[in-house]
């Protein structure tokens, strides 16, 4: 599992038949920092179904590969990385 911060939505009205109905959301992995601190990965930036309802600005729990496409019941899809849940609060004392 991973933490990310949902940036933005992705709209394909052409793809691959298992991923009708799904909601893709690009979402940005957080890294800690040196100084304790996390931030955002602009780099590694990942289309990810979304299975709770999350929105922009939320900290999400990510899962990739084949536990990806276990959380959407999928495991033939073309899926591979998936939001599992959103984040209240993350505490690194």
């Amino acid at each position: 599992m991973m933490l990310g911060k949902v940036v933005g939505s992705i709209v394909a009205t052409r793809k691959d038949e298992r991923l009708v109905g799904q909601k893709l959301l690009l979402v940005e992995p957080l890294i800690r920092r040196g100084d304790g601190t996390l931030d955002g990965d602009r780099d590694r930036m990942l289309v990810s179904v979304d299975v709770v309802g999350a929105g922009r600005g939320e900290t999400v729990l990510l899962v990739s590969g084949s536990t990806a496409r276990a959380a959407v019941s999928l495991p033939d899809s073309p899926i591979d990385a998936c939001i599992i849940g959103i984040v209240d609060e993350v505490d690194l004392s």
